[in-house]
């Protein structure tokens, strides 16, 4: 079976780009594609909108997209196995993609080619090809993209942008990102595929596996993912760009090593990792190591070292350090930390930022203007993560040539 479909490419373009925009008082229609954890949770966000409605799901396995029909409070959607039939309905203005990463990139460009909006969560891709595809056919169609990195979006993340970019801790030299935790898993015998699976359409544009229920797992493998890398680190790497001002990175190097697994599943990323990234103004480091506690992680997050002091703020909380005043009498200590905490219990805060993120969508789906977290702001805070993970893989440095769009080493 085919899991790609073909087009007539200059007349989809044709017809995408003379498509007129969705009235300031209509509602928007918009089909799902991916119904696991996030997508159905989402898809519980997006309905609170009064001018969206969800008329499609869609998702490989029957099991899942029953539940997360069943989650909806207003919606009544019609229900797919194959997002080629949700990209087919006329009545249909956006699509949003819930998928395992592999299918980012591949079904941005569909939706653009088939002339609907799309929301994607990140990251853009799990590999610098296919993203660099998604931006182009973004750019030819003049489609609304909004990538899913809803930090821009928190409110607490934006305080904290305009205390760095105030210049409260001078010049950042050196941003450090945290997030803990190991994605791997060993690769098991195969087993039946379970019914209401496809297997081959989840598989798609990735190598053919036989099945077995870890694959299901897909953050573990490079296949279909890239484990922590670019799971949470793409979001606090897009914090680093958002604060930086960041564009493009430079070069990137790591050293990895497999611990949890032994022997190691090369299917897998590894456990520990240590990813650095050189950027025109500062360097940038990426590590999973981290202190044991029996609450969230609160030290996990980013943190910006600057010449007059530094900032930590994750999803739970904020908190800088001032360096004292110069002339300040010998042994004066600087003035106390800044500390706001938000939540100390392991819970999910976003909800506000996931509802505003839709709705900057929403509204720029009417409006025609490129959302908070466009096409490329999703590229550049992907990049250095994907060159991180070519590093890995083959033990070298990759230098990014923006003008030509390629990665060397």
């Amino acid at each position: 079976m085919s899991t790609r479909r073909s087009f007539l490419v200059s007349s989809a373009l044709t017809a995408a780009a003379s498509r007129s925009a969705v009235g300031a008082n209509e509602r928007i229609r918009v089909g799902f594609i991916g119904a696991g954890t996030r997508g159905s949770y989402m898809a519980t966000v997006a309905e609170k909108h009064e001018d969206c409605q969800i008329l499609a799901m869609c998702d490989v396995y029957k099991r899942t997209l029953e539940q997360a029909v069943g989650k909806l409070k207003v919606s009544k959607p019609d229900t797919y196995g194959d997002y080629r039939r949700v990209l087919d309905r006329k009545d249909l203005d956006a699509i949003y993609i819930a998928t395992p990463d592999h299918w980012h990139a591949p079904m941005i460009v569909e939706a653009c080619q088939a002339g609907k909006d799309i929301y994607c969560e990140k990251p853009l891709s799990n590999n610098i090809e296919a993203a660099l595809k998604a931006v182009d056919a973004v750019k030819t169609s003049k489609r609304v993209v909004q990538i899913g990195l809803q930090q821009r979006s928190w409110d607490h993340f934006q305080k904290c942008a305009e205390l760095v970019q105030s210049g409260m801790f001078g010049t950042i030299f050196h941003c450090k990102l945290h997030w803990s935790g190991h994605y791997t898993r060993p690769v098991e015998q195969p087993t039946p595929v379970p019914e209401g699976l496809d297997w081959e359409m989840f598989q798609g544009p990735a190598p053919r596996h036989a099945f077995s229920p870890n694959r299901l797992f897909w953050r573990s493998f490079w296949d279909y993912g890239g484990g922590i890398i670019t799971d949470q680190g793409v979001h606090i790497n897009d914090v680093v760009c958002w604060y930086m001002k960041a564009r493009v990175p430079i070069s990137a190097s790591a050293e990895a090593q497999y611990v949890q697994v032994q022997p190691p599943n090369l299917e897998n990323p590894p456990d520990s990792f240590q990813i650095a990234v050189k950027y025109d103004n500062f360097v940038m480091s990426f590590t999973n190591a981290y202190f044991p506690q029996t609450d969230y992680p609160a030290d996990q997050g980013n943190y910006f070292y600057g010449s007059r002091g530094a900032l930590h703020v994750n999803r739970q909380s904020y908190t800088y350090r001032l360096m004292p005043a110069r002339g300040a009498a010998p042994g004066a200590t600087p003035p106390p930390p800044a500390f706001e905490p938000f939540n100390t219990k392991f819970a999910y805060v976003g909800g506000p930022s996931d509802s505003a993120h839709i709705r900057n969508w929403l509204d720029c789906i009417k409006s025609r203007e490129i959302p908070t977290t466009g096409v490329e702001t999703g590229f550049y805070s992907t990049l250095p993560l994907l060159m991180g993970l070519l590093a890995i893989r083959n033990g070298k440095t990759y230098v990014w040539d923006d003008k030509n769009r390629v990665a060397t080493a």
